[in-house]
């Protein structure tokens, strides 16, 4: 008999997320939401500033979450990634959404 495989939760690369939506669109739970803001950056010898879309709050709802991992998959930016949880509690619902935060942490305890 094999020992049960730990669990993992999707953690969030904050500098490497575009706020491109992909996440959101393709999770099949809809467990993910995201807020951004756009921002117009200047770069030395543009003809013209560019706009970028600035990460204001990313969630994740593991209370819906089926931890399929299409996410992670399909981010093109690879800023969501599988991590070890370890010791991780949750007392009531709102304790299974993760903000920016928490999903950052990585090995926090909850």
């Amino acid at each position: 008999m094999t020992a049960p495989t730990p669990h993992h939760f999707i953690a969030l690369i904050e500098d490497a997320c575009t706020s491109c939506l992909i996440c959101v669109q393709e999770c099949p739970t809809w467990c993910i939401s995201l807020d951004s803001h756009h921002e117009e950056v200047s770069e030395p010898g543009a003809r013209r500033p560019r706009t970028v879309s600035v990460l204001d709050d990313f969630r994740i709802d593991y209370g819906l979450c089926m931890y399929c991992g299409i996410c992670v998959d399909l981010c093109p930016f690879d800023a969501l990634e599988w991590r070890p949880r370890v010791g991780y509690q949750a007392e009531g619902r709102d304790d299974l959404v993760h903000d920016i935060a928490r999903l950052d942490g990585g090995t926090s305890d909850g």
